[in-house]
């Protein structure tokens, strides 16, 4: 978050003299209430100061860093995912290719009879399958799809910057978001790069 001048004289003021009220920051300033009003609310919301009634302003000691890991660590993937797309484990490599398409996705999840997650299909999959000379209307995808337990997940309620770890490590552009159930995952959710760089720009939004 970028501060003013004006908002880093008050944190200064605080720092030296906190808890202080509104008023004494004001007259340290030269200003009125009014005008710092707003001031000290953005201050107090983004949370380097924090006020007590009756008290007034204190600072809480933490760094612009430090306040933005604090949001990150609150973060969870069920706000940010996005509606999975899954097709059938028995549907043929042409129709999966079909569906990659007219979703405008990049990885695909497969599941069976029981909508249980039984594996992954990305681009490079299809891509690999379609240079065959076999006819991709006969090929079923459970045949070249990665298969559990080879699939990196995350849970609904799991950190997004923990989700997010998983993409850069595993070199994906996307998780299933799956919940667990006594015959396996179901897939409830997708996470996907676009969706990480939503959410920490809407988190940088916030914060400036």
């Amino acid at each position: 978050m970028d501060l003013t001048s004006r908002q880093e004289k008050i944190i200064e003021i605080v720092k030296e003299n906190g808890p202080i009220t509104g008023e004494s920051i004001a007259e340290k300033l030269d200003l009125t209430r009014a005008t710092l009003r707003p001031d000290l609310a953005i201050l107090t919301m983004a949370g380097f100061l924090d006020a007590r009634p009756r008290v007034g302003y204190f600072f809480t000691g933490k760094t612009g860093t430090e306040l933005l890991t604090e949001a990150l660590k609150k973060m969870n993937v069920k706000e940010y995912q996005s509606i999975p797309i899954v097709v059938d484990e028995n549907v043929s490599v042409y129709d999966a290719i079909c569906t990659m398409f007219l979703e405008d996705v990049g990885t695909l999840f497969v599941v069976n009879q029981n909508s249980i997650l039984v594996g992954v299909l990305s681009r490079k999959d299809l891509l690999r399958a379609s240079m065959g000379k076999q006819d991709l209307t006969d090929i079923p995808v459970h045949i070249i799809m990665t298969r559990m337990p080879n699939i990196t997940i995350c849970m609904k309620d799991e950190l997004l910057i923990e989700a997010a770890q998983k993409l850069i490590d595993k070199q994906i552009d996307a998780l299933p978001v799956v919940i667990e159930t006594e015959i396996g995952f179901e897939v409830v959710g997708r996470l996907t790069k676009t969706n990480i760089t939503k959410a920490f720009v809407e988190l940088t939004r916030d914060q400036i």
